[in-house]
Order: structure tokens, then C-alpha cells, then sequence
């Protein structure tokens, strides 16, 4: 198991958009590897869907722990701590 320590820069926090492009990325890149965020203080949320990633309430200056097990986990970790700490830039609409 390889664990890193994340900080969510997203001013808006992880919302609908970042958690799409997170969850994407997880099933088109690391289909067989398991996936565990555990909000400070809080229960441990796998992460598989987009809607359980938006219920964690990561907001801004947040801290957790990413945990990952599974086939090349160490690189599946760094890609996924990235885009969770990612400042995600989407256009108004």
C-alpha cells in the first residue's frame, strides 16, 4: 500500500468537476487498483464514485490521506494526489 498526504488547493474545493475528472482518470487509467481518502478526523471514503468524492466535503485548505493498493500504485498515487491538489481553472458558464 502506498499512502501520500494531500492539501486541496481548488479554491471552490472538490465539486462536481474536479471530482469528474478525478473518478475518469481512476477508471480509464487504474481500473484494478483501490482507491481510499480519509478526510482528518473522519471515516475512509474508497473512491468509486463521483458523488461519494463530492460528499467527503473537501474544501479549500482541507487535508487528507490518500491511500492506494493495487497494480503500479505508486504511480497511480503521485496522478491521483496531483489532480486532487490540482487549482482546477474551468470556465464560468
Amino acid at each position: 500500500m502506498t499512502e501520500k498526504r494531500v492539501k486541496i488547493y481548488n479554491k471552490a474545493g472538490i465539486h462536481c468537476r474536479p471530482s469528474s475528472v478525478i473518478l475518469t482518470t481512476i477508471k480509464t487509467d487504474y481500473p484494478d487498483t483501490t482507491f481510499t481518502l480519509i478526510k482528518d478526523g473522519e471515516a475512509a471514503m474508497e473512491l468509486n464514485s463521483i458523488l461519494g468524492l463530492i460528499s467527503m466535503g473537501l474544501h479549500h485548505g482541507n487535508e487528507a490521506l490518500l491511500q492506494v493498493e493495487g497494480p503500479n500504485e505508486e504511480e497511480a498515487c503521485a496522478k491521483i494526489a496531483e489532480l486532487l491538489e490540482n487549482e482546477f481553472d474551468f470556465p464560468t458558464q
